[in-house]
């Protein structure tokens, strides 16, 4: 396993990370302690989860996901082998504090109180806002989104975060923050803010990025290399789609097209033809498709973990097992003449 510096700390964290969001609806418990403990004795040793998990995000299967880690944890004494991340949920979800949920001092502190005793742990490594209470252009908002709001208030509510996750660390329950499904203007404004009144830097920025998915880059991929803030990339199968096995309409029982009760903005026809060239080169140059998509992701520089996902243990390898593929020249060339012609699928 290979290992990045997370952002500005004294971590270093594995390169592919165990996303967890599955665990508690799509798989049982049981199928997550085989997960966690596959993962952490191939090197894997960071954690990525959820207040909200698991998913797809009901009333129901709220805060699952953290229990069954929580209870890992307790069955297995490892708590410290583990950098574990999770998120407060941002505005939307009505079961979520009676639907007052902007991430704020008072939300915070509820939510990371709740999450530490499902995780049945004193602390949190990494503490993420899982979406800015601005809105973003993720999860399929990227054609629409126009952003309209009022600064004054945004930074003040910066500093009122960024105050509260100081007295968080202050107190030990969690180390570092970081930010997700955040904007460039949102990022650099955490920054700035951060440094100048002397408060917590934001370690990290975990967007969505796969062959697919590629709207870090430039300038959000500009700002993570060089103000020490990397990305942590989830998705990067795009929800499975570039294994290949929803191509042509088909839909394996049980796989998470099946069960999402949300519409799917990746179900295009720019997304399917993407796809297709994608497998089809992955499979010219005998690489597993998955393997290919997950290698490009671990291979940027300004990446600082992989975040995996799988509902079943053959998946797990196949994923963890792309530490070990190095993409040719030609591969990487080929890939970049896909993304001319498809460069923003959906």
């Amino acid at each position: 396993m290979e290992y990045r510096k997370l952002g500005q700390t004294d971590l270093n964290i594995s390169l592919i990370g165990l996303g967890t969001m599955t665990w508690g609806f799509q798989n049982t418990q049981d199928e997550g302690f085989e997960q966690m403990d596959y993962a952490l004795e191939h090197g894997i040793n960071f954690f990525d989860t959820a207040e909200m998990y698991a998913v797809p995000p009901s009333a129901d299967t709220f805060g699952k996901t953290e229990a069954i880690i929580g209870n890992w944890f307790t069955a297995r004494h490892n708590r410290d082998k583990v950098i574990l991340a999770s998120k407060i949920t941002g505005p939307g979800l009505p079961w979520v504090r009676d639907g007052q949920n902007r991430i704020d001092k008072k939300n915070i502190q509820l939510a990371v109180e709740s999450s530490l005793k499902r995780l049945q742990t004193d602390y949190i490594d990494l503490y993420q806002l899982h979406w800015p209470n601005r809105g973003s252009y993720h999860f399929g908002q990227s054609w629409d989104y126009a952003p309209r709001f009022d600064v004054k208030a945004e930074e003040e509510n910066f500093l009122e975060v960024l105050q509260t996750m100081q007295s968080l660390i202050d107190a030990g329950k969690i180390r570092h923050i970081g930010l997700s499904n955040e904007t460039a203007w949102g990022m650099t404004k955490w920054l700035q803010l951060a440094e100048q009144h002397s408060l917590p830097r934001m370690a990290s920025i975990q967007n969505e990025y796969s062959l697919l998915c590629r709207y870090f880059e430039p300038d959000l991929s500009e700002i993570a290399l060089h103000e020490d803030c990397g990305l942590l990339a989830w998705s990067p199968l795009s929800r499975g789609t570039l294994s290949g096995k929803y191509l042509n309409g088909v839909r394996p029982e049980g796989s998470r097209l099946t069960i999402e009760t949300r519409p799917d903005h990746r179900d295009h026809p720019q997304a399917e033809a993407a796809t297709k060239k994608y497998v089809a080169l992955a499979k010219h140059h005998a690489i597993d498709p998955c393997q290919m998509a997950l290698a490009f992701v671990n291979a940027r520089p300004f990446v600082s973990s992989t975040l995996i996902g799988a509902t079943n243990m053959q998946q797990l390898k196949t994923n963890i097992d792309s530490i070990k593929v190095t993409l040719s020249q030609e591969v990487i060339e080929e890939i970049e003449k896909i993304r001319r012609e498809h460069p923003m699928p959906y």
